[in-house]
């Protein structure tokens, strides 16, 4: 069954690209549940055993992507919330696998601090672009990406393996689709013009981070 689940992934998360390059909204719309969805299908059979938090965190995901279906600034906003849901949940997931001793301290220090390095940089670029109401509540949403990476790392570090390179990785493309989403959304003359490298980066980021908690 977890065979029928990874195609089902495959197939909506290819024509869903496909849909993405050619700015196809109605069929974007269409097959984009099904990405997340399918993971989440995915994860519980072939998940032993099954984790509430990391299903928790799979589910507010795939809330998330199907209210940013909506058009607006307000979906937009909800949508958000529902994946900052997911980002805490990760975190809570993640922490239960860290043995902190384990982690060098200057790590545990810096790793949140390049984080907010970056995210500070991004939002630079970006200041004059995002509505004023809404940029501090971004700027903490990626922030608070950016800490999930570092526990993701964290993680890595006290137990190196597939499992934690996968999940670490994954996490890093979840940040790295969030920024691009950003230029695409609020960047009108952004080298990013398509949602397609936003939705190649969190499929495949996504998958790495399920394939990372099996």
């Amino acid at each position: 069954m977890k065979f029928v689940f990874i195609a089902i992934f495959i197939i909506a998360a290819v024509i869903h690209l496909y849909a993405s390059d050619k700015k196809d909204t109605k069929l974007r719309n269409i097959t984009k549940p099904f990405i997340l969805l399918s993971l989440i299908g995915f994860y519980l059979v072939a998940a032993d055993p099954v984790s509430v938090i990391f299903l928790l965190a799979l589910c507010f995901c795939w809330i998330g992507d199907v209210l940013l279906i909506k058009k607006g600034l307000k979906w937009f906003v909800i949508g958000g919330v529902s994946f900052l849901i997911s980002h805490f949940l990760l975190i809570a997931g993640y922490t239960i696998d860290i043995e902190f001793s384990k982690v060098p301290v200057l790590v545990i220090i810096i790793l949140p601090l390049i984080f907010v390095a970056l995210v500070t940089i991004i939002f630079w670029k970006l200041e004059l672009h995002f509505p004023k109401k809404i940029f501090f509540p971004l700027y903490g949403y990626l922030l608070t990406n950016g800490i999930m990476n570092s526990f993701a790392i964290y993680r890595l570090i006290c137990d190196p393996s597939i499992a934690t390179v996968s999940t670490a990785v994954g996490a890093a493309m979840f940040f790295l689709s969030d920024t691009i989403l950003f230029f695409v959304r609020f960047k009108k003359d952004s080298i990013f013009k398509t949602h397609f490298l936003v939705m190649l980066t969190y499929s495949v980021g996504k998958f790495l981070i399920v394939f990372g908690l099996l």
